[in-house]
């Protein structure tokens, strides 16, 4: 069971800091690869780089809380996770679906049956 998360490749775990510059102040976050990697495709879906990404949040957090969480960095990991929970639970729908198959009865409405 646990061998699809042993065998994860060293570098997905490894730590890495970036430096970001938010509203002229140069902060220093760092995370795990795999969380980088994360975030750098959800800023790829909003056509902006991950530094502007994460800005970005720092900014609409603010905007709504009122204050920074005292760590950044969880707070970005927390995202990447939501991202994916959420990515996952679209993905569900769709792939029971195909699993199981429709079919249409007589009178027309969509019925399920198992293959």
């Amino acid at each position: 069971m646990c061998g699809v998360y042993i065998n994860a490749d060293p570098i997905l775990y490894e730590s890495r800091t970036r430096s970001l510059r938010i509203h002229g102040v140069i902060t220093t976050v760092r995370l795990e690869n795999l969380f980088w990697d994360v975030l750098q495709e959800i800023a790829e879906r909003e056509n902006l780089t991950t530094s502007q990404f994460a800005v970005k949040l720092y900014d609409e957090l603010i905007a709504l809380r009122g204050e920074m969480p005292t760590n950044f960095a969880s707070f970005l990991r927390v995202c990447c996770l939501r991202y994916l929970s959420i990515s996952e639970a679209k993905k569900a729908p769709a792939e029971s679906e195909a699993r199981v198959g429709n079919a249409l009865n007589d009178s027309g409405l969509r019925v399920l049956k198992a293959r």
